[in-house]
């Protein structure tokens, strides 16, 4: 471990096994997809659906605990972020309002599923910073304007994480039974997405015609795509009373689970017919593996610790990680997670910015009873993601970072200049909040503040932020003019978490967040 690892004050994980459980009422059943065929080849009148919702009754949608109190920032850090938060936000109101994401440079907008990215994915983070005016009329928005009946194709996944999740935060935040229905109207028409022979979902699905087909450019899905939104689908029966979301994304759970697996490890293509992964496909917690490991461990979460076989495949895949993907760099002993490529027969040193979920998901663990050398792994990696902000001239991490494990003439990590982009991602800063609040150790609010001043000074326009081509250079940066939603939903809500004096605000006892930061209940089973 390193010195400064050593240095830093020694971890004081809560075992939270023996408290008592977080309960959340589990409603009756109340059917509110009836309109979903059997059959795949169906198309479902939009209106059908539409006045389906209109008949929920708001009395039994109601959450159990009631709107959740918020205070507002309370430090100069914290007020930093809100400030950054709102220039963010005008230059989204401005030029891209009700779109999916803002070009901040050229004072437009990008639309990718036009269903208001942005502005959704951000709504839990407006309730957390208090920001009432902001929520407000975000929430007008999405009452008279977010609709479904667009005949454009969409991701399952990343409307699942990001749409869905978003919603049903907003539900659960703020006592507001209009997300539930809204809610619950995309869950229905995401359900054809399931209608396989495997149950292992289509990747793509059209929100008027309900047609659902694997993505254009290859037969497969992928697997962290399939496996990553089971938390979002048995919150949406969670709170409506209708089995069949859950049910559905449950389903893959347990198909994958009976899958042939490399110490627990899964490829990162699973074809939707056949429930087979592809062979010789690559192994990583980097992209299209990452989340499949998050959610085993969240799942569990959510559910109460009841669902042993989630339990049992993540601490095999933790096992496998540290078996079979943990190196070291050559120099300055780095500890890093790698990639195994055709089908776990060559290793690969390189690992994504994506990858720095893990500590912060290791931890989490750690905190609900996992093995207590989880936490060094955690620590150790944590550092590692810290090092590939501290390595570059701008303070920012690349997309993806190669490591020198061989070569004493090269330097300990190597980035080549198609992986120089930074995106404003939030990885490395979630997991920074989960281990502060685990911890209270303040070094890790120390590393996302100089991360936060970096994107201040390197990614700030006059009218929001930018992701920026190029890392190792603070004169040609390359701003790329486009803000991800995430920016807003995840980046700025772990920062300004991060920075609380309440680190137990949004407690982890309470919450689980989804793959986008989006807080969902845990429930007792």
């Amino acid at each position: 471990m390193s010195d400064m690892i050593q240095k830093m004050a020694q971890s004081n994980v809560p075992n939270v096994l023996n408290e008592p459980k977080t309960t959340v009422k589990i409603i009756k059943e109340k059917n509110v997809a009836s309109n979903i065929s059997n059959s795949s080849n169906r198309i479902i009148e939009s209106n059908n659906i539409d006045n389906s919702f209109n008949e929920i009754d708001d009395e039994m949608m109601k959450p159990s605990k009631g709107k959740k109190k918020f205070k507002g920032p309370k430090n100069v850090r914290q007020r930093a972020v809100v400030a950054a938060f709102q220039h963010a936000w005008k230059g989204y109101k401005n030029f891209a309002w009700g779109h999916d994401m803002l070009k901040p440079i050229s004072k437009t907008y990008h639309d990718w599923f036009s269903l208001g990215l942005t502005l959704v994915d951000a709504l839990d983070t407006m309730i957390i910073m208090n920001l009432e005016d902001f929520y407000t009329e975000a929430r007008d928005w999405v009452h008279k304007n977010l609709i479904f009946s667009n005949k454009k194709d969409v991701n399952l996944f990343e409307v699942t994480i990001r749409v869905l999740g978003g919603l049903l935060s907003a539900y659960h935040l703020s006592n507001d039974v209009m997300f539930l229905q809204k809610a619950a109207d995309l869950g229905t028409r995401l359900l054809p997405c399931f209608d396989t022979n495997s149950g292992v979902p289509y990747s793509d699905v059209n929100l008027a015609t309900l047609q659902a087909h694997s993505p254009r450019w290859s037969p497969d899905s992928s697997t962290s795509e399939v496996t990553t939104i089971q938390l979002e689908f048995r919150d949406l029966s969670r709170s409506t009373g209708n089995p069949k979301f859950e049910e559905s994304a449950a389903k893959v759970s347990s198909h994958v689970h009976e899958l042939e697996k490399t110490e627990g490890l899964v490829p990162i293509f699973i074809n939707a017919n056949t429930g087979d992964f592809r062979l010789y496909s690559t192994i990583t917690l980097g992209a299209r593996g990452d989340s499949y490991y998050e959610y085993l461990l969240k799942q569990w979460i959510q559910t109460g610790r009841t669902i042993d076989y989630l339990k049992e495949d993540y601490l095999e895949a933790i096992n496998g990680v540290q078996k079979l993907l943990v190196r070291r760099t050559f120099k300055k002993k780095l500890l890093f997670i790698g990639e195994l490529l055709s089908g776990g027969k060559d290793f690969k040193p390189k690992m994504d910015h994506l990858t720095c979920y893990l500590p912060g998901t290791l931890a989490l663990g750690v905190m609900y009873g996992m093995p207590k050398n989880h936490m060094d792994l955690a620590e150790e990696l944590l550092y590692t993601c810290y090092q590939t902000y501290a390595y570059h001239p701008t303070f920012l991490a690349p997309e993806i970072s190669y490591f020198n494990v061989q070569d004493n003439s090269q330097p300990d990590i190597h980035v080549k200049t198609t992986d120089a982009h930074n995106l404003l991602r939030p990885e490395f800063v979630e997991s920074l909040w989960i281990m502060y609040q685990i911890t209270g150790n303040t070094t890790y609010q120390d590393w996302g503040w100089q991360v936060f001043e970096a994107f201040e000074k390197f990614t700030k326009v006059a009218n929001g932020y930018t992701s920026i081509g190029n890392v190792k250079s603070v004169a040609k940066t390359r701003p790329k003019d486009i803000m991800e939603s995430f920016f807003l939903g995840e980046t700025l809500k772990y920062l300004y978490l991060l920075f609380g004096d309440d680190r137990h605000e949004l407690s982890l006892k309470e919450f689980v967040l989804n793959s986008e930061a989006h807080p969902l209940p845990i429930y007792t089973s």
